[in-house]
């Protein structure tokens, strides 16, 4: 039997790692995917490269190698050591001692408490495994979407299917609930872009937002979307109105709803239960 305390403990070491990974997986996968689609739209309108395109270097997930953005030198392994490498740099490069974005380290301790969190609460299971890779999914989901206002469908349509594989052995939610969740899921969405758009003429949502909370849905069923929107909705209102009185931010600016579904849907992976009784006993006292 472990000790309460070590699974924590290994799970926030994993996460410090794997925030690191994801710190490279917002930055790239974003560039990356852009690069594709300018290839495709080239082929598809006959177009031939160019010659600085052609020679371009190799550029995905694992290289280059990590370096500074500024003076391009290559990180040793001491200064790719998560978070506590930012401490002993002092927030800056050994090199040319520019600045390193305060994000890396956001990232990386961010990933480290949800994973603590998470291990804490599910115990040595394989619902702990799968909560995990769900979490991280959905932290890099929404770095990328307050980024660059993108769902990359190469995170959540492979994450769907393992909603999906994960009703299968029960994990959080049964196959009926978790077939009915992509269903009512993306329908949900969908539905509310298309009455938007008829009553406004304008976009009020992207299509990668139908296909998160199709994902979300998967794993943790249809009886929890109307909580996830609920509570996404609430926030996002909050959260934006914020946003445009306080940082006097362009309220014609579109704002990114996947982080806030994001967090709507880990909250309720981790507490729906108790979320609900307590949304339930609030009712019944209105």
């Amino acid at each position: 039997m472990l000790h309460p305390i070590i699974l924590p403990v290994v799970g926030g070491l994993l996460g410090l790692v794997i925030g690191s990974f994801l710190n490279v997986v917002v930055h790239r996968l974003p560039i990356m995917l852009e690069s594709q689609w300018r290839r495709e739209c080239r082929q598809f309108l006959e177009i031939a490269e160019n010659e600085s395109d052609a020679i371009i270097k190799p550029f995905n997930l694992a290289v280059p190698g990590s370096h500074c953005p500024e003076c391009r030198k290559p990180l040793s392994i001491l200064e790719n050591i998560p978070l506590l490498s930012y401490v002993a740099l002092g927030g800056r490069c050994s090199g040319c001692r520019a600045r390193i974005s305060l994000r890396y380290p956001v990232i990386e301790t961010l990933s480290a408490v949800l994973s603590v969190m998470v291990a804490w609460q599910f115990g040595p299971t394989v619902q702990m495994l799968a909560a995990l890779l769900l979490t991280w999914s959905l932290l890099a989901l929404s770095m990328i979407d307050m980024d660059c206002q993108l769902l990359p469908d190469v995170i959540t349509l492979p994450m769907l299917w393992l909603g999906l594989i994960a009703s299968v052995l029960t994990l959080f939610v049964d196959s009926d609930a978790s077939i009915l969740g992509v269903v009512f899921g993306y329908l949900s969405l969908w539905l509310v872009y298309w009455l938007f758009k008829l009553l406004t003429g304008k976009e009020g949502m992207g299509y990668g937002d139908f296909k998160l909370l199709a994902m979300l849905g998967a794993w943790l069923g249809w009886a929890s979307l109307p909580m996830i929107i609920l509570f996404s909705s609430v926030v996002g209102a909050v959260s934006g109105l914020g946003m445009i009185l306080f940082l006097k931010r362009d309220h014609r600016l579109p704002i990114p709803f996947g982080p806030y579904l994001a967090v709507a849907g880990w909250l309720v992976l981790m507490w729906g239960d108790e979320l609900n009784a307590c949304y339930l006993a609030a009712s019944r006292l209105n």
